[in-house]
């Protein structure tokens, strides 16, 4: 995919110089790519694959938001902007090719061209309601119907349905236990709403 098509917006001058100056990487499937704590040296776009952005306390994980093709990290922006460490963790879903944009040639960047501070804009303007809906889910819904629009938003960001995924990988994105996510499961399942077998879990 050329860089015109991941980032349609910008002009040719300056996607001439992300050419020149980005790296590109391929990382395969479940690999760390950021932890908290880690100062981070690079903006990431994502050009193919998933990466999902989340935050761990002890054993527990939740999941905050999905990098997919043409979008950028902004908590990575945001602590190469302060030149402070990572709040977050970031994984691969799949395999994937990340556009690595060196800090300081991004801000060059952002001065030179008014349409990099459009792109950061609306990717900050995209986590911020994401994170908004977030919130909102774990203020004022039950588990189920949680876990229903997780399946939900998983068959439609990979495009597969049935989706291939444990019981406790679910827990870990909700932020719940094994048990939990395993009791709402068949309880959705007697209710119509999804099915189990050994190709996984289909939402109807």
């Amino acid at each position: 995919m050329s860089l015109k098509n991941i980032l349609p917006n910008l002009n040719p001058q300056l996607l001439e110089k992300i050419a020149t100056n980005a790296n590109v990487v391929d990382i395969p499937k479940n690999t760390e790519v950021m932890r908290e704590g880690q100062y981070v040296k690079a903006v990431p776009i994502v050009t193919n694959g998933l990466v999902k952005v989340f935050t761990r306390n002890e054993d527990k994980e939740l999941l905050l938001y999905y990098i997919k093709p043409s979008e950028s990290c902004i908590m990575s922006f945001d602590a190469c902007l302060n030149n402070s460490p990572s709040k977050v963790y970031a994984s691969t879903e799949e395999d994937s090719t990340i556009l690595l944009l060196p800090v300081d040639k991004v801000f060059s960047w952002m001065k030179e061209y008014p349409e990099m501070n459009s792109l950061f804009y609306q990717q900050y303007n995209t986590r911020y309601n994401e994170l908004i809906h977030m919130i909102n889910q774990l203020l004022f819904e039950k588990m189920d119907k949680r876990l229903l629009k997780y399946l939900q938003t998983e068959v439609s960001i990979r495009n597969i349905n049935p989706i291939k995924i444990s019981h406790q990988k679910i827990a870990n994105h909700l932020g719940t236990a094994r048990e939990v996510v395993s009791r709402i499961l068949k309880k959705l399942e007697v209710e119509g709403e999804i099915s189990q077998n050994s190709d996984g879990i289909k939402v109807l």
